[in-house]
């Protein structure tokens, strides 16, 4: 049983090695398949994180006077953090402002100066609410807006919801597009593996004459077919990895430009879970390009 397993094996290797330009497209349209489906990925995961950025930015501030006491302030603080939809309140003082707007303009000599000449701290002290999660974002905003106290001296309620439906709605207008993409290419690769197989078969017809003539059995037959498949799956799944850590290498200054003060590598997230991402790409591809070449063999190998 191990000698006609091996001798199957390299039955397929031979076979793989001698219709190398049929192999070589076969290949490449399963990159071309593996490659557009891990960009589907890169696409989550970035979309994921802008998403994950926006909501560690979702505050909602509250400027309030100058003068304001201090004990006004704490008993409006602790008024606002009883209520359900809020997650924490912070206190900023008009001195931690300072500090704060002075540490994010630090390279820009010309704020600083044309502050240093003001002469005073024209910030002023501000409660920074933050919600529990997006879906009491609206409920919260009326739940402040009910609250009238004199040392509120303005009121800052960003749209962030807004902003998370529009990045939503691309990141799915892209993934669409993806996975239409990816279809296609699954479908292109069922086709090519299918015409790669009965083209074998019939290039090796007189050999599978002989075999039946000499007693070998249909698997016996049909197995080197199946497991060209695997080899051709092999190579593409290689081949992906290959091109793809450059591309990633590439692509990974950008992201870190757009998403400043987050982690956002995409070179460590593939390299965390390369076992999983190829693996079961591998595992999938496999299958897929084996029940193609079943069909074919079925098919064609009857002769």
């Amino acid at each position: 049983m191990f000698i006609s397993f091996f001798r199957a094996i390299k039955f397929s290797v031979q076979d793989v090695a001698r219709n190398i330009w049929l192999s070589l497209v076969t290949i490449i349209i399963l990159v071309l398949t593996l490659f557009t489906v891990n960009m589907l990925l890169v696409v989550k995961v970035v979309g994921q994180t802008a998403v994950d950025a926006i909501k560690e930015k979702i505050d909602i501030n509250l400027f309030l006077k100058t003068d304001a006491p201090e004990d006004r302030i704490e008993a409006l603080r602790i008024k606002i953090a009883s209520l359900p939809e809020v997650k924490s309140v912070d206190y900023v003082s008009k001195a931690a402002a300072m500090e704060e707007f002075k540490q994010k303009h630090q390279d820009n000599p010309e704020i600083l100066n044309a502050l240093n000449e003001l002469g005073k701290n024209p910030l002023t002290p501000t409660l920074v609410i933050k919600p529990k999660n997006m879906e009491v974002f609206n409920d919260l905003i009326n739940q402040l807006n009910t609250i009238e106290d004199d040392i509120i001296e303005s009121r800052n309620f960003a749209n962030y919801k807004t902003m998370l439906e529009k990045i939503n709605a691309i990141t799915d207008k892209v993934s669409k597009a993806a996975y239409g993409l990816s279809l296609i290419f699954i479908f292109i690769s069922i086709l090519v593996i299918y015409n790669s197989v009965r083209v074998a078969i019939y290039t090796h017809k007189k050999e599978i004459i002989i075999m039946r003539l000499v007693g070998a059995s249909n698997w016996f037959i049909q197995l080197p077919y199946l497991f060209s498949s695997i080899i051709y799956t092999l190579f593409g799944v290689a081949v992906v990895m290959l091109i793809f850590w450059p591309f990633l290498n590439l692509l990974q200054p950008y992201l870190e430009t757009f998403f400043v003060s987050y982690n956002v590598n995409l070179v460590q997230y593939f390299y965390g879970n390369i076992l999983n991402i190829f693996g079961i790409q591998f595992a999938v591809a496999s299958a897929i390009n084996i029940l193609a070449s079943l069909i074919a063999v079925r098919r064609y190998s009857k002769i």
